[in-house]
């Protein structure tokens, strides 16, 4: 049974519950629901049946707010080939590639999408190789007198 299908077999017991028992109060609290969440269920089952007793979000997902879509196919390749986390991604992408423009939240987000947002346990932490002084002093600079 999928979840649209567990959602309408829920709703329709308390629709039922309620009109069996005449007392909306007491049948909302028996299951634990809001007088106007039931009121907002009944006006959607009459008005379009099974169909309206379907969870939905309040507003359509805009598209013109995603990600371009090579960055996120860059963001998945770095994951699934180097298995690094979302701010070792962003140091990346910021590094070697200059005309995408990403940040280590959007990266987590783009991660979370798709399902893999955490690392396996089993993966040993990559260490981060720093040269700390491309000389030999830290302070290189000499004064001439």
């Amino acid at each position: 049974m999928t979840q649209p299908e567990r959602d309408i077999r829920r709703k329709l017991r308390i629709l039922k519950h309620a009109e069996e028992s005449g007392n909306v109060a007491k049948t909302c609290r028996y299951f634990g629901i809001s007088r106007s969440a039931y009121y907002v269920w009944k006006q959607r089952y009459v008005r379009y049946g099974d169909a309206g007793l379907i969870n939905s979000k309040p507003c359509p997902e805009n598209p013109t707010l995603r990600v371009a879509v090579e960055v996120e196919e860059k963001v998945l390749y770095l994951r699934k080939t180097y298995h690094l986390g979302p701010q070792r991604i962003f140091w990346y992408i910021q590094r070697y590639h200059q005309g995408l423009k990403v940040s280590e939240v959007t990266v987590y987000r783009i991660l979370k999408r798709h399902g893999i947002n955490r690392l396996p346990k089993n993966e040993r932490s990559r260490t981060v190789l720093t040269h700390r002084y491309e000389k030999q002093v830290p302070c290189y600079h000499t004064i001439e007198s």
